[in-house]
């Protein structure tokens, strides 16, 4: 089995005169992203997207920045199957806590046993600590953490809480969530060591290791992306080229790491922007400098062969 997870920057169904259409991999916090000019180049962005999807061509996919069923709906109807990969067929979107409405979403070519949001946890029901400031009987999840329930194998979606406009602050609320994020694996396996689980998404750190989800790390899970060279593990890179990061992660368990040793993670950064000078691979054609391009984020991948219960 192929898995994926792919941040995929902002992706939300809009209805107009003109007919449904995806809003670009932009986040409007750039001039260039703001102009008049720029909703131009959604469509192409999208078609990028679908691209780099249909490169990897994961058998499992875990997406971040969603904004709904239909989004996703569209988004695989519309210009994943334009590609001419194999489809979906099954496909969850489920509400988060996220204001904006980007969820977490699913897409799959074989049923999942169970799909299950963990939007409504609380620090109260969980019995976890909380920091000064922070309600306790308020839901944890910026997002959700989407637990999906596979043949052998657990994956746990997750998109923390990005590291702005107050970044201390910001960093007790990833921590809170990463310690709700090992509470529900706690709570689902009776020895979390020995079950076979991943979590993967995007944990907003800029460094692995060195933020706020220290909870998922250390001995309680194993960190796949650490089986990449040190230079070849970022998969991020800010808009304004300060600073390449790589929040986008693969955390296995013992037991999953042990079985798999072989399991090394790929990255696809052939839709990154030219401006990714670092990514040292031939884009997909029509990238742009910035845009057009597929995400902000490059799209992870692992292989994990005769998986079965």
């Amino acid at each position: 089995m192929r898995l994926a997870s792919f941040n995929v920057q902002n992706m939300r169904l809009r209805r107009g005169p003109s007919g449904p259409r995806l809003d670009g991999a932009r986040d409007r916090d750039t001039p260039a992203d703001t102009t008049p000019a720029a909703p131009l180049l959604d469509a192409r962005d999208r078609a990028l997207t679908a691209q780099i999807i249909a490169r990897a061509n994961p058998d499992m996919l875990a997406l971040q920045e969603v904004f709904d069923q239909p989004t996703l709906d569209h988004f695989h109807d519309h210009h994943l199957a334009r590609t001419g990969t194999a489809p979906y067929p099954h496909r969850t979107c489920l509400p988060g806590n996220d204001g904006r409405g980007f969820d977490l979403a699913v897409m799959a070519r074989q049923p999942p046993l169970a799909v299950i949001s963990h939007a409504d946890l609380t620090a109260m029901r969980a019995g976890l600590p909380v920091p000064p400031g922070i309600d306790p009987a308020a839901r944890i999840f910026r997002r959700d953490c989407l637990e999906v329930a596979l043949p052998g194998l657990a994956m746990f979606i997750c998109h923390l809480k990005a590291p702005y406009p107050d970044t201390p602050a910001t960093a007790q609320v990833r921590h809170l969530e990463a310690l709700a994020i090992r509470h529900i694996i706690e709570t689902r396996f009776p020895d979390p060591a020995t079950a076979h689980w991943l979590i993967l998404g995007d944990l907003n750190e800029a460094h692995a290791g060195h933020g706020a989800a220290q909870p998922l790390r250390g001995g309680f899970s194993v960190d796949l992306m650490q089986r990449l060279p040190d230079q070849d593990r970022w998969t991020y890179r800010a808009p304004d080229g300060s600073f390449h990061a790589a929040p986008d992660v693969l955390l296995a368990s013992p037991a999953l790491a042990a079985a798999w040793p072989e399991a090394v993670p790929q990255i696809f950064r052939q839709g990154l922007g030219h401006e990714a000078a670092r990514a040292g691979t031939a884009r997909l054609p029509g990238v742009g400098t910035h845009r057009p391009h597929a995400s902000d984020h490059a799209l992870i991948c692992l292989d994990l062969p005769g998986l079965t219960d």
